[in-house]
C-alpha cells in the first residue's frame, strides 16, 4: 500500500529558495551522478553541492534552453500522445527517508505516470537510435518511481532541429507500451530497490556524517575539488609529509603513460606509412579514415599589429585554473 507523500510547496519560492530546498536531499538528477555514471557531476560533487560548498553554479545556455523549452516540451507530448499533463509545483519527498526527494516536470492527468521533459543537442543524435536514451536519464527516471512510487514514467527528448523521441520506463511487467513510444524498459523492483539503497548510504555514510566520498578520477570531481579551494595561499609551502607513496606513485605513472603513449604514436605511425596517399581503410572488424583536414584560426598578433588603436580587451574572455604539477626534487 502506497504511502502518502511529503509535499514542500515550491510555487512561491525563487531560485534560491528552490537550490535550497534541493540541497536538502537527493534528487533525480543526482542519481547518476551517485552511481559514477554521468560524466557532469561525480559522488563528491554532490557532496560538496549537498554541504553548499560549491560556489553558485554559472546558468549555461543549454540549462537555459532546457527551462525555456520544458513547456513546449510537455505540448509536444500531449501533441503526439493525447495525454494532457500538469505542473507539480511541490518537491515530493519519500514518506520513510525525506532526504530523498523528486521535483518532477509533469504529472499525467487521468494516468498514474509523471514525465520528464528534456532537450538535446543535435550534435548528439547518435545517443537516441534503435530505442535507446542515455544513462543519466535512465536514472533520473528509476528515481522518481522510486519516491513517487507510481508504476509508470515516459521520458520526452527533443532533440533541436532533428526530432521529438519518447520512451517508456515502467514497474509494470504486463504493461504494453503505446505505438508512439520509441522503447519501453521494464525496471525490475530489485534494481529500484538497489538504487534506493544507495542513494541512502550516499546521505547517511557522507553527507549525514560530513564525511567525503573516496575520489574517483573523474574530470567532475577534479573540477569540484578546484571549486572549493578557497584564496590561494601565495606563500609559504604546504607540509606534504606522508605523502611521498602518493608522489611517488604518480610520477611511475606518468613515465608509464609517456612510454604507452609513445608505442601508440609508433602503431599509428605503422598505420599512416600503410595508408599512404588513401584516406579509408578497411579489415574485418576495422574502418580506419585518413583525411586531410582544414582549420582556420584567429591570428590575433597579426590582427593587433594592422589594427594598432582596436581594443580587443572586451572581447577577451578570462579564464582561472589550478593545474597541479609535480617535479621530483634533486
Amino acid at each position: 500500500m502506497r504511502k502518502d507523500l511529503i509535499k514542500v510547496d515550491i510555487s512561491g519560492m525563487d531560485r534560491e529558495e528552490w537550490l535550497h530546498e534541493r540541497r536538502k536531499g537527493i534528487g533525480g538528477s543526482d542519481a547518476a551522478a551517485i552511481l559514477g555514471l554521468t560524466k557532469w557531476a561525480s559522488p563528491t560533487s554532490v557532496y560538496m553541492d549537498k554541504l553548499n560548498l560549491l560556489p553558485p553554479q554559472e546558468d549555461t545556455e543549454a540549462m537555459r534552453v532546457g527551462r525555456d523549452l520544458e513547456q513546449y516540451v510537455a505540448d509536444r507530448f500531449t501533441e503526439k500522445t493525447g495525454i494532457k499533463t500538469r505542473k507539480c509545483n511541490f518537491i515530493l519527498k519519500d514518506p520513510d527517508y525525506p532526504f530523498l526527494h523528486a521535483n518532477i516536470d509533469r504529472e499525467l492527468v487521468g494516468m498514474d505516470a509523471g514525465l520528464e521533459c528534456k532537450t538535446a543537442s543535435a550534435f548528439k543524435t547518435s545517443i537516441y537510435e534503435g530505442g535507446e536514451f542515455p544513462d543519466n536519464y535512465y536514472c533520473q527516471c528509476v528515481h522518481y518511481l522510486s519516491v513517487t512510487q507510481k508504476p509508470t514514467w515516459f521520458l520526452a527528448v527533443l532533440v533541436l532541429g532533428i526530432g521529438f523521441k519518447i520512451y517508456c520506463l515502467t514497474r509494470d511487467m504486463d504493461y504494453i507500451a503505446p505505438e508512439w513510444c520509441e522503447s519501453c524498459v521494464y525496471v525490475e523492483e530489485d534494481e529500484i530497490s538497489a538504487l534506493r539503497t544507495s542513494e541512502i548510504a550516499f546521505w547517511k555514510d557522507y553527507v549525514e556524517l560530513k564525511s567525503p566520498p573516496p575520489l574517483d578520477g573523474s574530470e567532475a570531481t577534479t573540477d569540484a575539488l578546484n571549486a572549493v579551494q578557497g584564496d590561494v595561499e601565495e606563500d609559504g609551502v604546504c607540509d606534504l609529509m606522508g605523502c611521498e607513496r602518493l608522489l611517488d606513485a604518480f610520477m611511475h605513472m606518468c613515465r608509464d603513460i609517456d612510454a604507452l603513449e609513445k608505442e601508440r604514436e609508433k602503431v599509428k605511425q605503422a598505420l599512416m606509412q600503410e595508408m599512404g596517399s588513401f584516406t579509408k581503410g578497411e579489415c574485418e572488424g576495422f574502418s580506419v579514415s585518413y583525411k586531410p583536414q582544414k582549420r582556420q584560426n584567429f591570428d590575433y598578433k597579426a590582427f593587433k599589429k594592422a589594427n594598432p588603436s582596436v581594443d580587443l580587451s572586451p572581447y577577451m574572455k578570462q579564464s582561472i585554473s589550478r593545474p597541479l604539477k609535480i617535479s621530483a626534487l634533486k
